[in-house]
């Protein structure tokens, strides 16, 4: 079985992000620590994968990301504000999508490692012992997922949600459903249930489900059991599912039930209703991800044993699919 990082940074004393500099960026690390850490790899017979040795070497002038569904309409813009930015700092940016499963995300970092100076994981499948190994190969930026040790964006849609409740409570609903296509390390239900209990309305959480259209077309069906008036959605997509199968089903929107979502893609501008929704600014998005990955591949992102951390907000953007709660 092949030695990890972790290993060798147990058995040498020091964390593993140090060990990851000792390897990627000796001139970060004191003689002493680093002849240290390589003893200890030597002992162990660690030795880091050809992509972190060809990042000492030279750069490949690419930079690589790996998102979990290219079809969603949340990433396009990502992606493109990415590369625009990327493009000003002499790199390209080669794009890869993972499906959310982890063996093709798995597969997908293997073909692309060797090709680019560094990775930007969205929302990884992956175990922190797996994110930790890769980020002792290769910089690395995790990107809503937190774990420590690794450089970090981390989206905060607390001020969108803390906005969402308080203005579907200003409207008199008191009943609500969260249809949830979270897996349990992105805590976005638990955040949604802290808002409500905070200000005393009732939530009822239906899921956990695939982040697609088609959850929103079944999840809808179950809603009108549950006596809600409105529903916030893990995500636009999710929420023009709603939509579209309140629709079918002759419940108005809001006029029944009031639909919220949360990226604020374009489609979410465009649907009937036009959908009230909780932002997360993509140009924004880009410029932290790009830099904070820039940043890791010079060795300035961590400060001793600490890791950046790099916060992004949301805010509510008011539209046609929330209003007044009805009267029964």
């Amino acid at each position: 079985m092949a030695v990890t990082i972790r290993e060798v940074a147990s058995a040498s004393g020091v964390s593993v992000s140090t060990v990851s500099r000792a390897f990627t960026a000796p001139d970060q690390v004191q003689p002493r620590t680093r002849q240290r850490i390589l003893d200890a790899a030597a002992k162990l017979g660690y030795s880091p994968n050809p992509a972190a040795r060809s990042l000492r070497g030279g750069s490949t002038g690419t930079l690589g990301m790996i998102i979990p569904d290219i079809a969603n309409p949340f990433f396009p813009p990502i992606v493109k504000a990415i590369q625009a930015r990327a493009r000003r700092q002499g790199y390209t940016v080669l794009v890869a999508d993972s499906d959310e499963h982890e063996t093709d995300e798995l597969a997908t970092i293997a073909a692309v490692s060797k090709r680019v100076d560094g990775l930007i994981l969205w929302a990884s499948t992956l175990s922190e012992a797996r994110l930790l190994e890769l980020a002792g190969q290769m910089p690395l930026v995790i990107v809503n997922r937190h774990v420590p040790g690794i450089a970090e964006v981390r989206i905060s849609l607390s001020a969108g949600i803390t906005q969402a409740v308080e203005h579907l409570r200003a409207y008199g609903h008191r009943r609500c459903v969260f249809i949830n296509a979270s897996r349990d390390e992105l805590s976005r239900g638990k955040s949604i249930h802290e808002s409500f209990e905070a200000l005393d309305l009732s939530i009822v959480e239906l899921g956990p489900y695939e982040p697609r259209f088609e959850t929103g077309v079944h999840a809808a069906t179950l809603v009108a059991a549950h006596g809600a008036t409105a529903v916030i959605a893990h995500n636009d997509l999710v929420a023009l599912g709603v939509l579209h199968q309140m629709s079918s089903l002759g419940v108005s929107v809001p006029g029944d039930v009031s639909v919220i979502g949360i990226d604020d893609t374009l489609l979410a501008s465009v649907s009937t209703p036009s959908l009230t929704t909780i932002r997360i600014d993509p140009e924004e998005i880009a410029a932290k991800a790009g830099d904070l990955l820039l940043e890791t591949i010079a060795g300035r992102a961590n400060s001793g044993d600490g890791t950046s951390v790099v916060e992004i907000g949301s805010r509510l953007v008011p539209r046609a699919s929330t209003g007044p709660a009805p009267t029964r």
